[in-house]
This record gives C-alpha cells, structure tokens and sequence, in this order.
C-alpha cells in the first residue's frame, strides 16, 4: 500500500512535488514526511552533479506540486483491488501468451527437423532413382539378347553353312 508519496531533487534534497493526502487514512502522516525529507537532506550529501537543467532551475520548494494530479491516479491505481485483479489477470494471460507462442516456436522447431529429413529421404529417392534406371536399361538389354540372340545364333548358322557350302563345292 502507498503511504506517502514525495519527489524530491537529489543535489540538494528540495522537495519538488508530494502526493496530497488528506490525513485520514493515515495517523503518522508527517512522521512518515519528515523521514522522507531527512532521506533525502541524506541522498543528498555528497550529490554535486547535474542530472536535468529543468529539475536544477527549481528554487522554491513544491515547484512541480502540479505534478501531484499524475501521482494521485497512480496511486489510485495500486490501491484499486479491481486493478490488483486486473493486473493479475493480465499476468496470467501474458503466461497464457508465453506458454503459446513456446509451444509455437518448438512446433516450428519440429518442422524444421521434419523438413531435414524429408529433404535426406528426397535425395536418397533422388539416388535411388538413377539406380533403378541403370537397372532397367541392363535388364532390357538383357531381354533383348535373350529374345533375339536365338534367332541370330541360328540365322548366323545357316549363313555360315551357305558359305561354307559355296566354298566346298
């Protein structure tokens, strides 16, 4: 829970803005601010560089008190259960969201291994293939010498009994 809530610049511990509370809600309302400025008389020391030309230029005390209205709704919004159920509710969608998108990315990852070993299988397909081609023309000529070889054994005999014949008588 917000108690207090008090801006103030770090060089010199000047209080530049403080969340207007109305006291009610709270019994040690100025104990609570005069720890919050010792806090910052104490950042203070030791601090000699400039941090913001806008924040230096401050002289008077509560110089950014409109500031105040932003620091209010901010409170308001912490303090809302309605926004603690929210906010909690928005965490477990983004863990929802988170554990989806892990899962998407590890299916994409899958896929990824699955397209490299339909790639391997398509090249040893690929391989395979010339294979059994060369297979194929071995066996057609294959059966070609066994269909005609035969036919021209016995043509190639009688041919050679023709000459043969010829030449003896």
């Amino acid at each position: 829970m917000v108690k207090l809530t008090m801006i103030a610049r770090v060089t010199d511990g000047l209080p530049l803005s403080e969340g207007l509370d109305d006291g009610r809600d709270l019994k040690d309302a100025d104990f609570y601010k005069q720890q919050a400025k010792q806090l910052f008389k104490n950042l203070s020391k030791g601090q000699h560089e400039a941090s913001r030309i806008q924040i230096e230029t401050a002289a008077r005390p509560y110089a950014f008190i409109k500031f105040d209205a932003f620091i209010q709704k901010t409170k308001k919004l912490y303090l809302d259960t309605r926004t603690q159920r929210n906010l909690a509710k928005l965490n477990d969608e983004l863990y929802e969201v988170h554990q989806i998108m892990t899962r998407n990315v590890q299916e994409v990852l899958g896929v990824g291994e699955k397209l490299d070993q339909v790639s391997e299988m398509s090249s040893r397909l690929t391989s395979d293939t010339r294979i059994y081609a060369d297979k194929v023309k071995d066996l057609n000529r294959q059966a070609l010498i066994r269909k005609y070889a035969p036919v021209a054994i016995v043509i190639g005999i009688v041919l050679m009994l023709f000459w043969v014949k010829n030449k003896i008588w």
